[in-house]
Formats: C-alpha cells, sequence, structure tokens
C-alpha cells in the first residue's frame, strides 16, 4: 500500500493503522524529517521522498515498486476565501495539489495495479482523499478548497465506473474538521485563534473536532478485502456534520 502525505496529520495516521493490520505501507511526502521519523515506528513501513505534483518523480517511483493492493491519495490542502478572496495563484496551486497530484498518481500506479488484480484474482483499492466542507456540504471561505474536491469526487466515480469490471474498488473519503497540524496551523494564523477554535468545533454536531483516530478505521476498511463490494462512493466520516 502506498500513502501520499504521510508525515503527518490522517496521512500519518493511516500508515500506522495500515501497517498495524498488517499491511506493508510505502509512506511518500515531502518532509524528510518526519519520514525519518514514521520509519521507527513499525518495521511493516518504508519511506520515500516525494513531491507528489512533480510527474516525472511520480511515475520514477511507480516504475521502481511492485504493483501494490492500495494507494491513498491523502495529499492536499485548504485555501480559504470566497472566490472574490481567491486569486489565480491560489486557484492553480489548489487544483494542482488537491486534483492534478491524484491524476499524476492514479494514471502512474493503476496500470501495474490492474495487471495484478486479472493475474492473481484480487480487488485493488484506491482512496481518494475528499471532504464534506463545500463538496458535500456548503461552507463559507472555502470556494477553491470545495471545487478542488468536488472534483475529486468526480474524479472517483469516474475511476469507479470505468474499471469497476477489471477488480478496482475506488472511492473518496469524506472527513469532517479533523484536529492535524494543517487545521491548527490555520488556527494560529486566524486574527482570533481561540475564537477560530471554537467556530471550528461549532460546526461539529458532536461537539468536538474528529481526532486522526476517528479517520483511520475508514482507510483501513477502504484499503482491505472488508469493503470488497463498496466502489466509488462518498464516504462521510464528519461526526454528524451532513446529517
Amino acid at each position: 500500500m502506498l500513502i501520499t502525505a504521510a508525515a503527518q496529520g490522517i496521512g500519518r495516521a493511516s500508515a500506522l493503522a495500515c501497517a498495524a493490520a498488517g499491511a506493508q505501507v510505502i509512506a511518500t511526502d515531502i518532509n524528510a524529517e518526519l519520514l525519518r521519523d514514521l520509519q521507527t515506528q513499525s518495521a511493516n513501513i518504508q519511506t520515500e521522498l516525494l513531491d507528489v505534483r512533480d510527474a516525472q518523480a511520480v511515475a520514477a517511483l511507480a516504475a521502481r515498486t511492485p504493483a501494490m493492493d492500495a494507494l491513498f491519495n491523502c495529499a492536499g490542502m485548504v485555501a480559504n476565501g470566497s472566490l472574490l478572496d481567491c486569486t489565480e495563484a491560489d486557484w492553480d496551486r489548489s487544483f494542482d495539489l488537491n486534483v492534478k497530484s491524484m491524476f499524476h498518481m492514479t494514471r502512474a500506479f493503476l496500470p501495474a495495479m490492474l495487471a495484478h488484480a486479472k493475474a492473481d484474482g484480487v480487488s485493488v483499492s484506491i482512496i481518494n482523499m475528499a471532504s464534506m466542507a463545500s463538496s458535500i456540504k456548503g461552507f463559507p471561505n472555502r470556494c477553491a478548497y470545495g471545487t478542488t474536491k468536488a472534483a475529486v469526487i468526480g474524479m472517483t466515480k469516474s475511476l469507479a465506473a470505468d474499471f469497476v469490471n477489471a477488480g478496482l474498488r475506488c472511492n473518496a473519503l469524506c472527513p469532517g474538521t479533523v484536529d492535524t497540524p494543517s487545521l491548527r496551523g490555520r488556527i494560529a494564523s486566524a486574527a482570533d485563534p481561540v475564537q477560530a477554535e471554537k467556530d471550528f468545533v461549532a460546526r461539529q454536531p458532536m461537539g468536538r473536532l474528529a481526532t486522526v483516530d476517528d479517520i483511520t478505521p475508514m482507510v483501513v476498511y477502504l484499503a482491505s478485502d472488508e469493503s470488497r463490494f463498496v466502489t466509488g462512493q462518498t464516504l462521510l466520516v464528519d461526526g454528524g456534520v451532513t446529517i
């Protein structure tokens, strides 16, 4: 199994959870120091420095990596603001990391995964990180982010439909607001960090932020044969936001 953005947050927790479940995990990220720390946590984890925006680097990694059972496209970013706040650079950066990187990763790794599925009679899985925010339910100041995550859901359904008869399952994971280093950075950069955290919590009906450990069981499930009859779905782990 390969996981992008695995050095911290949901990606790191997912790498550890999948490794604990017995998977051999290739954990990729652009942060070499955090990857080194992650590799010490489990004998089932090997790490690779990778910028998922670099198509040549992605292709090179795919060429030297054995066919996998699962790929978790976890890399992404959040650009704040409405359409009027969104610059062209914000828009392009959001699509480059949140959508185009998934195109590069999937295009590079999918052929070997499909060949593996056909030759060995197994089901292979791609998990794409989407979100409930502004792709499933509208939220203010998430124009670029929500648009990219809606695109991820569209890509997911397209892959699922195109390759359902070839042994591929493809699903989109849609978390609620998760307490990660990324979120903590956005809270810290707010004009009033205390109020910003309260606002994030207030939109969660369960009255708290999700932890990464609230999300990882779904990653393990989607990567495993336990989800062998699940494909083309947007799976919400949002604490009731979209009730």
